[in-house]
């Protein structure tokens, strides 16, 4: 993949579509082009949260630690950004990210996507909002999850 088509890539992903295309271009080329084969580990929960990687290519499971053993919360495809919470809150990582098929990756550092943040307001506003609509869906999920649990015991 051209630098280009990264370019292209990151402007899919709704966290930086609003990114001017010369910020965009940096950000692709300071970053990492990461490839993993399927079952490959991305980061594990705990780990300290060093950058955010974004999917160009292939699917990727997260994964909770519980009681129980690992859980599946979600799965992730092309366009998608993974591993920016650990980074913008500073604490470590909150899930394990494993490659559910052959994937690829672009992996921003943690310097590189704070300096983003910096200079461009835009992309801080949609990275709130980002947030606020995942703690949403948690909200929303524990809420039925807790409900369902009372419902069996």
């Amino acid at each position: 993949m051209m630098l280009k088509d990264e370019v292209q890539t990151l402007r899919q992903v709704p966290l930086f579509s609003r990114v001017a295309p010369a910020k965009l271009k940096l950000l692709a080329f300071a970053s990492d082009r990461v490839s993993y084969r399927t079952g490959e580990t991305l980061f594990r929960q705990g780990d300290p949260g060093d950058a955010a990687y974004v999917i160009l290519s292939g699917r990727a499971d997260i994964l909770a630690d519980s009681p129980n053993g690992q859980i599946k919360v979600a799965e992730l495809d092309g366009n998608a950004i993974v591993g920016e919470i650990a980074i913008l809150c500073d604490i470590s990582r909150t899930a394990t990210v494993k490659a559910a098929m052959p994937l690829e990756a672009l992996r921003i550092r943690k310097d590189d996507f704070l300096k983003l943040l910096a200079d461009d307001p835009d992309v801080m506003f949609e990275i709130l909002r980002s947030l606020a609509d995942r703690l949403t869906r948690t909200t929303t999920e524990l809420t039925e999850a807790r409900a369902q649990a009372k419902t069996a015991g």
